[in-house]
């Protein structure tokens, strides 16, 4: 029997997902490699043999995306298999380029491999592009289904980025066990709203675990996604976001127009900023592009802790970092709320940055005026405070939805800036899910 030989494209994330479903104890692949992107440092890691099983006892080594080409011929692999999120079209066929100029084959896998079906229903939210408001959806959807009686568990979309052994499967039921993790800001950012409100998340690397795991204390999974990835279990309820800022971009990004054509349920958000005729724009699209779903339209309001510490004042915008790196957004909640509240000025951190915080800057130029919240390891957290240290501003503004004064020391005056999520009008998120939480009440 010829035996497949694999590279997966990856970001720590799908690629493992899509490794433990279908190429994990497959005598027709041999994965040699990953290779990584978007997230910084994650390369020069191993997928442990405790997860990639008896065929990779030494497991399975991971390396820069930069060395595609020269894996591909120093291996010979037969087909590279892309996996990973919130890539326009056209990036992903120049990496099918990339990979077909080589001699191999390009493949992507479809929904029908890859997700796993739960014994207890499921309601999954995900997006077209990152940044879209997933996470107080779905923090607005575990609140309707708690104050309905039933016992919510969120399962998040992977943000592995330390020990993978470790990190197999993570239960996290208070803010403390983050703190016992040494998780990083992005997960932080993920997690914590959610445990918060009382509501239990796992996450990790072997997601078949996870669900199996988390049906033992669920009435009804939660899927909360990351990027603009499908879900990774078959929902009873799909719930996709879209972005008005950012009109144009359901139908030209992966897997984000996946998400557009499988929904059942389409979320315009931030109608209460965007203008009118993208909002518009985006309602077209929908209608042409998956006419039955339903549609329903939701502002994120803002509010700030101290709105006299934004007001005249010259500030440092801290914005959450992935919605400003590979989300390709220019400005987030903080320039919003910093414009709506009378900033004196939005002060440009780039001349103060120091070590992969410039570095981030020089790889995404579209930033500007505005700090993007890495924090994918200690040193990063680091480079970051002493970022915001170096900036001479009258107030830091924090946006992310992890309060930053808690993770850094930051000496100047701090603001915190939030948004929660507001239906507007009919239908609302309470109609769309009636069907799936009568399910979850009768087994």
């Amino acid at each position: 029997m010829h035996v497949t030989k694999l590279l997966i494209m990856g970001a720590a994330g799908r690629d493992f997902h899509n490794f433990n479903v279908v190429f994990r104890r497959n005598p027709r692949y041999h994965v040699v490699a990953f290779t990584a992107a978007q997230i910084p440092n994650i390369e020069g890691r191993r997928y442990p043999a405790s997860l990639a099983g008896p065929e990779y006892p030494t497991g399975i080594p991971i390396y820069s995306e930069d060395e595609l080409e020269s894996l591909i011929e120093a291996h010979r692999i037969d087909e590279v298999v892309f996996a990973y999120s919130d890539v326009s079209h056209e990036e992903v066929m120049h990496k099918a380029s990339r990979v077909i100029a080589c001699g191999a084959d390009f493949r992507l896998l479809g929904t029908r491999t890859t997700m796993l079906r739960s014994g207890k229903p499921v309601v999954s939210v995900c997006a077209v592009r990152t940044g879209a408001g997933k996470s107080p959806a779905t923090r607005r959807i575990a609140d309707i289904l708690k104050h309905e009686g039933l016992r919510v568990v969120v399962v998040r979309h992977p943000m592995p980025y330390g020990d993978l052994a470790r990190q197999a499967v993570q239960r996290f039921a208070a803010v403390e066990d983050l703190r016992r993790a040494g998780c990083t800001i992005e997960e932080m950012e993920e997690y914590e709203p959610h445990l918060r409100r009382g509501t239990v998340v796992y996450a990790g690397v072997d997601y078949e675990r996870i669900l199996r795991q988390a049906e033992s204390e669920a009435e009804i999974i939660l899927w909360d996604g990351g990027n603009n990835d499908v879900p990774f279990f078959v929902p009873d309820v799909e719930i996709v976001l879209v972005d008005p800022h950012r009109a144009g971009h359901e139908r030209t990004f992966f897997p984000g127009e996946v998400n557009l054509l499988r929904a059942g349920v389409v979320v315009l958000t931030k109608i209460d900023t965007a203008k009118p005729e993208h909002i518009e724009a985006v309602h077209r699209t929908v209608s042409t592009a998956n006419p039955d779903a339903m549609v329903i339209e939701a502002a994120m309001p803002l509010s700030a802790d101290d709105p006299n510490l934004i007001r005249n004042k010259r500030v440092l915008v801290i914005e959450d970092g992935p919605t400003l790196t590979h989300g390709g957004m220019g400005y987030g909640a903080g320039v919003l709320a910093a414009r709506q509240l009378g900033a004196k000025e939005l002060v440009d951190p780039r001349s103060a940055a120091v070590g992969s915080i410039k570095d981030t800057f020089a790889r995404y130029p579209h930033i500007g005026s505005l700090l993007p919240a890495m924090g994918y390891g200690r040193e990063q957290i680091q480079e970051l405070e002493e970022t915001i240290r170096r900036v001479a501003c009258d107030t830091v503004v924090i946006a992310t939805p992890v309060d930053l004064r808690r993770v850094l020391a930051i000496r100047q005056p701090a603001c915190r800036v939030s948004y929660e999520f507001e239906e507007r009008g009919r239908p609302t998120l309470r109609d769309a899910l009636r069907g799936v939480i009568e399910k979850a009440r009768h087994g």
